[in-house]
């Protein structure tokens, strides 16, 4: 089992130019999300963090960068939980597209849109949980990491493992700088253990007699 902890990048320049950064490179954080990313790292430092990923894309491994100085750990960039790829709308201003007719399309059928020359959200999605299964299996048994990835990306994963579908995934907020942390056990269950989490944070406890247990038992569901 690994506990998989989902951070969001902190503040970057562009929030108050209400564009969409994409992949673009040198969007830094600004002084907000310098504090949010210091802030995080002091939350995260007593627990036992085995490794730090990060998306390749400058806010998040920026991010990244203060969670490694505080553990003494080296940020591994990975491109699987990189921002969605959105094509011809990187860099785009937020009002212009909302006027687009596709617009509607992201909000309310995201399952079925593709961005012009990017992505579709159900690609990001596919990659993204792939990602995280294989850090989950190169982790031994309840090893705990960490992954700064990108507020889209993290609400796909999350409505992934909770079983909501991709067309309402919107409906999750992931704020800046927030933990969202996964448990991944080996015998195929999941736990969504904190969601969009800003306050303190404890090392998991493991337990081995839940995880050797079938799903229904765990949960006190017995057979009728």
């Amino acid at each position: 089992m690994a506990y998989i902890l989902l951070l969001r990048h902190g503040q970057n320049e562009w929030v108050e130019k209400k564009r969409l950064a994409g992949w673009l490179p040198d969007i830094h954080l600004n002084e907000k999300g310098k504090q949010q990313a210091t802030d995080l790292a002091e939350r995260l430092a007593h627990l036992p963090l085995k490794a730090v990923y990060s998306s390749p894309v400058t806010r998040c491994m920026e991010t990244a960068g203060y969670i490694g100085d505080a553990l003494k750990l080296e940020i591994q960039a990975l491109e699987d939980v990189g921002e969605v790829r959105y094509g011809e709308w990187e860099g785009a201003e937020i009002e212009v597209l909302s006027k687009e007719k596709s617009w509607y399309a992201v909000q309310h059928y995201p399952s079925r849109f593709r961005f012009p020359q990017g992505e579709a959200l159900r690609e990001v999605q596919a990659r993204a949980v792939t990602a995280l299964e294989t850090l989950a299996t190169q982790h031994e048994k309840s090893e705990m990491i960490a992954v700064v990835s990108h507020a889209d990306l993290i609400k796909l994963v999350l409505a992934h493992y909770l079983g909501v579908h991709i067309d309402l995934f919107q409906r999750i907020v992931i704020a800046p700088a927030s933990v969202s942390v996964l448990a991944l056990m080996e015998n195929g269950m999941v736990r969504v253990v904190r969601l969009n989490d800003d306050g303190p944070l404890q090392a998991p406890k493991h337990d081995e007699e839940n995880e050797n247990k079938d799903p229904q038992q765990a949960n006190g569901k017995g057979s009728a």
